[in-house]
């Protein structure tokens, strides 16, 4: 769903600059991750190196794209263990690039907060009866907002909208997400598959919001700069609470609300690659074992701490239990969403807009 991935804002160490893979002691079982930077810290590789006497070859990506391409190469066969979102999963399934998780061999699987045990309830972790995806990193998309301005938190989707704020507000330049931010606002059963119906009110909303806001960003540093430059009251959060420590960082008293709608967000997940099983019965028990090893207390504390991101094994005070929140999942169209936002931003009317 991410074109350019989500920047992940706290440090990182030296070594997560670096795309290319550490090479293996010779000698060793090694096992091949493929990992968004945060994901796989210098302490977690080091403290699983020495639990599982096999050596880690890590490859970083930075952005969706570039994950598809690195799995489609050799089909997958440079890989063991995989980290993806539950709303590209699917499309791995189907090129058959993923490998079914034995339950059996990740114990800390108990350690999951409910919400991440029911798999059933949340769209794409399964391939039929196969569990393929372990919930690993999370964040939602929420509001953001200066509190000197609105001294109460916006409870509703619909204070991107409100008259009140017109051009003190900062929103999200995309097509697939503000699709999905339209159906909300429009009350639509599901934001992700839009009826034919459904297209024309959505394009309104989506041109009502261009009208309202202040501008539109791509990155987390870009949204930070308009927000003070435009003097914004209110920001739709496509980066999550990443872009509130940014914020806050540049010296704006902001602060995060969830809407009652509840926040798209997006979850990550380990998967094994079907290459795994090809390699062998150590490759596949490494991958296990290393999931098992990532759902651990020091490495979720640390994936929280040091990127300001939700795990799925410890609650904290930024991501409650009861946060209301709606998984990402693969949209009817990322095509005709995004095509049809390009015009809508250009200015268009909705009849040039929906024009074929």
């Amino acid at each position: 769903m991410h074109k350019q991935r989500r920047k992940l804002v706290l440090g990182l160490g030296l070594g997560a600059m670096s795309g290319w893979p550490r090479a293996a002691p010779q000698g060793k079982p090694r096992l091949r991750v493929l990992a968004w930077p945060g994901y796989a810290e210098p302490e977690v590789i080091k403290s699983f190196e020495q639990s599982s006497g096999a050596s880690v070859e890590l490859t970083r990506i930075d952005s969706d794209l570039d994950l598809w391409q690195k799995m489609n190469a050799r089909q997958g066969a440079g890989f063991d263990v995989f980290a993806v979102n539950t709303a590209e999963l699917q499309r791995y399934v189907r090129q058959g690039l993923v490998a079914g998780v034995d339950t059996q061999l990740i114990p800390n699987l108990a350690l999951q907060l409910p919400r991440f045990r029911q798999s059933a309830g949340i769209p794409g972790l399964s391939a039929g009866k196969d569990l393929v995806g372990v919930p690993f990193a999370f964040a939602e998309m929420g509001l953001i907002y200066d509190r000197r301005q609105l001294p109460r938190a916006p409870d509703s989707i619909a204070a991107l909208w409100e008259p009140s704020l017109a051009r003190r507000v900062v929103a999200y330049n995309g097509g697939t997400h503000n699709f999905s931010l339209a159906a909300q606002a429009l009350g639509l059963s599901t934001p992700f598959k839009l009826s034919d119906k459904a297209w024309a009110p959505a394009v309104d909303r989506l041109i009502a919001l261009r009208r309202n806001a202040a501008g539109f960003y791509t990155q987390p540093e870009e949204s930070v700069a308009l927000f003070k430059s435009r003097q914004a009251a209110l920001m739709f959060a496509n980066f999550g609470r990443q872009q509130l420590l940014l914020l806050k960082a540049a010296g704006v008293d902001a602060a995060y609300a969830i809407p009652r709608e509840g926040a798209l967000a997006w979850l990550d997940c380990w998967v094994i690659s079907s290459a795994t099983q090809q390699a062998g019965l150590q490759n596949t028990h490494l991958a296990h074992a290393w999931i098992n090893h990532l759902l651990g207390e020091s490495a979720s504390q640390l994936l929280s701490r040091r990127q300001g991101l939700g795990n799925t094994t410890q609650e904290t005070p930024d991501y409650p239990a009861d946060d209301k929140l709606i998984w990402l999942q693969a949209v009817e169209s990322e095509e005709r969403r995004n095509l049809l936002w390009h015009r809508i931003l250009s200015g268009d009317r909705a009849a040039k807009v929906l024009a074929a």
